[in-house]
């Protein structure tokens, strides 16, 4: 990764985005991070733009801007929003908010960044989906938009690849986000229940999901593309234990 390169990351604020923007400054990668909530994280290379990611004609016009403001080599499509709810209470109004933050604003911040990636020859895109793709009850806007990611990767994947831009995406499973410890307190029955059905014994931290990212992100990671890869603790292997 190089100095004068930058990196957009949704979701920032804290959790996994956190981590992910925390790691590439760390390497020197100036991080452009785009949600509604200020980051935590302070860093003279950290820009915040204040966007609602699931207006999707905002987002497209602050994506031109940025691709025009900064070298924009790496994309994280982290953001995400969750409304659990059964089958019949599920709604319309539910499935396309979800489904904009999480598949359409990865779309056209993909769309706005990949044409300097294809010129520069070398670009990073990895999408962040969620065990719960592989069933959880109450789930089904976000398991269903978090499964379009995996989709809309291998299919970019296919469109980019001879232009030394990869895609691939990372599927996490229960990571103790401000959400999770929130629903899941230290000591709570709920929490240990959780514990139990992962294979490792313990509930993930942002960090374990963004080394898999800095993975998929290196300059030496060009061969690997069009992948899922589960950073669950092994709850893909038993099937509990959804995130």
């Amino acid at each position: 990764m190089q100095p004068s390169e930058a990196a957009v990351v949704t979701g920032a604020s804290s959790g996994i985005g956190e981590a992910c923007a925390r790691h590439l400054l760390d390497q020197g990668i100036s991080v452009v991070a785009l949600q509604r909530s200020p980051p935590r994280l302070k860093h003279a290379n950290l820009h915040f733009r204040p966007i609602d990611l699931a207006d999707l004609a905002a987002t497209r016009t602050l994506a031109q801007q940025i691709a025009r403001e900064f070298p924009v080599r790496y994309l994280v499509n982290n953001a995400g929003a969750n409304r659990p709810a059964l089958l019949e209470e599920a709604t319309i109004d539910d499935f396309e908010y979800v489904t904009a933050i999480t598949l359409g604003a990865a779309m056209v911040l993909t769309q706005a960044l990949v044409p300097a990636m294809r010129a520069a020859n070398f670009g990073r895109i990895v999408n962040i989906s969620s065990r719960a793709i592989m069933g959880k009850t109450s789930r089904t806007v976000y398991a269903s938009a978090k499964a379009g990611l995996i989709g809309m990767t291998r299919t970019i994947a296919c469109e980019v690849g001879g232009d030394g831009v990869t895609v691939n995406t990372v599927i996490p499973g229960p990571v103790a986000s401000d959400l999770f410890n929130r629903g899941h307190p230290e000591g709570s029955v709920k929490r240990q229940t959780v514990i139990d059905g992962i294979l490792v014994k313990r509930v993930g931290t942002p960090d374990d999901i963004a080394r898999a990212v800095l993975f998929f992100l290196a300059r030496d990671a060009g061969y690997v593309t069009g992948q899922a890869l589960f950073v669950c603790g092994g709850t893909s292997v038993t099937g509990t234990g959804g995130a």
